[in-house]
C-alpha cells in the first residue's frame, strides 16, 4: 500500500506545551482522510508540520516521498490553511492570476479551477463582495492550481452556513472521484466529515488517538446499552468488576454488550446501591466512540 504522507514519531513542542506528540501517520493514496480533534487537538500544528512550515523537534515524516517542505512534494501539493488569505480588492481571477504567474503555471489554468469550484461567472466581481462560501471554494481553487496529488485542508468548512457545507462536502467528493487526489482534510466536527471521508485520524491533545477506516470506529450494526444513573462514578467501578467494557460519553454509560444482558446489568447495578434512571439499548455511532476516545487519558 502507498502513503500520500507518512510520518514516525513526528514531536513539536511550544515551550512548556506539547502540540504534537510521537505522531505516527500512515495516510493511503487517493483516500479522503478526515483528520479529527476538537479545538488546540494539534491539528493545525501538525498541517504546518507536512508543509514544512513548521519543524519538528523530533521524529521522521515524508510527503509524497519527500521531507516537508522539499521542492519535489510542494510542486504536487495544494493547501489551505484555516481562511484563505486573498486580496479582497482584487477580483478572484485576479487573485489566482497572481499564484499563476508565481508559480509559472498556463492560463488555461484559470479556467480549470474556476469550473472546478464553480466560480466561473464570479470571477470578475471583487472578493469583497464575495460571501463567506465563495471565499472558500476561491481558496480551494488556488490550494488546487497545477493539479496537485495531495490536498491538505485545514476546517474548510469553518464559518460556512448549511448550504456553503453542503457544497464544499460535494466538491471534495467530487475532487476525489474525478482526479484521484489524495485528501487530508481536518475538523472538529465528526458529523460533518463522515459524510466524506473514507479513512479516520484521531488526535487529542496531541496524540495519536485512532487510525484507520472511519466504519472501524464504530460498526453501525453492533448494539451497546446506554445506561444512566444518579452515581455514574460508582456504577462505572461495578460494571467494570463484573467484567463489562464500559465508556462514558455526555454523562451516560456505554456498556459494550448485548441487548439480552440489559436485566442483569440492571439488577447488578440496584443490588448494589445505584440509583437507577435509565437502560436503553442503541446502535453503536461514531460519534460515541469519538467522545469515547477523547475522554480517555
Amino acid at each position: 500500500m502507498e502513503f500520500a504522507i507518512c510520518s514516525q514519531g513526528l514531536t513539536r513542542h511550544f515551550d512548556a506545551t506539547h502540540a504534537v506528540t510521537e505522531l505516527d501517520l500512515q495516510i493511503r493514496e487517493g483516500a479522503i482522510t478526515a483528520f479529527l480533534g476538537p479545538n488546540g487537538a494539534g491539528k493545525t500544528t501538525t498541517i504546518s508540520l507536512l508543509l514544512g512550515l513548521l519543524k519538528a523537534d523530533r521524529g521522521t515524516c515524508e510527503v509524497l516521498g519527500h521531507p516537508p517542505g522539499h521542492p519535489a512534494a510542494l510542486a504536487n501539493l495544494g493547501a489551505m490553511v484555516e481562511s484563505p488569505a486573498l486580496y479582497d480588492h482584487l477580483t478572484g481571477l485576479e487573485n489566482l492570476e497572481i499564484t499563476r504567474l508565481m508559480r509559472n503555471l498556463p492560463p488555461a489554468e484559470l479556467n480549470r479551477v474556476l469550473k472546478v469550484v464553480d466560480l466561473t461567472h464570479e470571477a470578475r466581481r471583487p472578493v469583497l463582495t464575495y460571501s463567506m462560501g465563495m471565499r472558500q471554494r476561491l481558496g480551494l481553487a488556488l490550494a488546487l492550481m497545477g493539479q496537485p496529488k495531495l490536498l491538505l485542508l485545514d476546517e474548510p468548512i469553518n464559518g460556512l452556513d448549511p448550504v456553503g457545507i453542503q457544497e464544499m462536502r460535494e466538491l471534495i467528493r467530487s475532487l476525489s472521484w474525478e482526479t484521484g487526489v489524495t485528501v487530508f482534510l481536518s475538523s472538529h466536527l465528526l458529523a460533518e466529515v463522515e459524510q466524506v471521508a473514507t479513512d479516520l485520524v484521531v488526535i487529542h491533545r496531541g496524540r495519536l488517538r485512532y487510525q484507520g477506516p472511519i466504519g472501524g470506529l464504530g460498526n453501525p450494526n453492533s448494539i451497546e446499552l446506554m445506561v444512566r444513573v444518579g452515581d455514574p462514578q460508582k456504577a462505572l467501578s461495578i460494571l467494570e468488576r463484573k467484567g463489562y467494557a464500559t465508556h462514558m460519553a455526555e454523562g451516560r454509560i456505554l456498556v459494550q454488550a448485548s441487548e439480552l444482558a440489559g436485566p442483569q446489568i440492571a439488577a447488578c447495578l440496584v443490588n448494589e446501591g445505584c440509583d437507577l434512571y435509565e437502560l436503553v439499548p442503541q446502535k453503536v455511532n461514531l460519534e460515541d466512540r469519538f467522545l469515547a476516545l477523547l475522554e480517555e487519558p
